[in-house]
């Protein structure tokens, strides 16, 4: 028959197993595959970044990283799926921008707020957008593209991927910055914004590099300037707005992200694998040849980038009055 004091003295006893288990658990991760979820559309610029990360990372762990495409939403189906899974390190997702958009753009969106729904593991791509018109359009600087449009007020047709996307809220900023009046025209997607740009039904867009690049090359566009705050290495003949709108600064990052809760101990061995995949020479040479950047860091960098650019596209959003639907 057990005493209160033997059932006292034998708690330790009993915790112990389960404590070691634990840590048993964190230090043989990952014992299985992991899931990594793109928000996206498989088959885009997203997905590719994904996949060579993926790639490296399970070089690092030992175990396959498998891409599993849940878009729809604004990306928010795949971002609640991961966020709504166990935080076991099994499940994580390759978040966007748009995370840090989505908080202000579908206030009734789950997660309501990324910040606390995520546990952050690394950065792992940047890329910027390219400011590109049509071949005919007269202007040919930033400057240039600012003073045709405040003489020519809701006459310069804007595209954009659709409503809330990153090139959106790119063109938004650059509204709130320099006070142009032009008409945005939101696609479903890049690729229709293309056609129309070299068709000459709309003359402006901030496109993707990687799109840009490639219109801009074929003569089907002209390239006026780039998002971020340095020359792409890609495109070293456009300056970045920032050398005439001092300070703005764009770009679209990736990053791998985990249920909140995760342990300290699994965060801690897949942010050292999404740093050495990101820090990798063939992934950072593969990255630049589709005009992105490897974006190599630890998670205190996501984190703050998350917080950031969540107050920053937040504060857009609500000046710009900016709705969905």
């Amino acid at each position: 028959m057990f005493s209160r004091r033997m059932l006292f003295a034998s708690a330790p006893a009993l915790a112990a197993p389960a404590l070691l288990s634990g840590t048993a658990s964190a230090q043989n991760f990952p014992t299985r595959p992991i899931m990594m979820v793109n928000p996206y559309p498989p088959g885009g610029a997203t997905e590719f970044g994904a996949r060579l990360i993926a790639q490296r990372i399970e070089q690092e762990l030992g175990q396959s990283v498998v891409i599993d495409a849940r878009a729809g939403a604004g990306t928010a189906i795949g971002n609640s799926f991961v966020a709504g899974q166990r935080p076991d390190g099994y499940t994580l997702l390759m978040g966007t921008t748009s995370l840090a958009v989505l908080p202000a753009l579908q206030p009734t969106s789950v997660p309501r707020d990324p910040r606390t729904a995520f546990t952050p593991i690394g950065p792992a791509t940047i890329s910027p957008f390219v400011l590109h018109v049509h071949p005919d359009f007269p202007a040919r600087t930033v400057q240039e593209v600012i003073d045709y449009a405040k003489a020519n007020p809701g006459r310069v047709s804007w595209g954009s991927s659709g409503i809330g996307a990153i090139n959106h809220m790119t063109l938004e900023l650059f509204r709130a910055r320099t006070g142009i009046d032009v008409v945005h025209v939101p696609y479903r997607g890049g690729a229709p914004a293309l056609v129309d740009i070299a068709a000459n039904r709309i003359q402006c867009m901030f496109a993707a590099a990687q799109e840009a690049s490639s219109s801009i090359a074929a003569g089907r566009t002209r390239g006026i300037a780039v998002t971020s705050t340095e020359r792409m290495a890609s495109l070293p003949d456009l300056p970045p707005i920032a050398e005439t709108v001092p300070g703005f600064n764009s770009v679209f990052w990736q990053g791998v992200f985990a249920p909140a809760g995760l342990s300290q101990e699994i965060a801690a061995r897949l942010e050292r694998a999404v740093r050495t995949a990101a820090e990798n020479a063939e992934v950072k040479e593969r990255l630049a040849g589709a005009g992105i950047a490897a974006w190599p860091g630890d998670a205190a960098l996501l984190r703050d980038t998350l917080a950031q650019d969540t107050e920053t596209w937040g504060n857009i959003i609500r000046t710009q009055n900016i709705t969905v639907g």
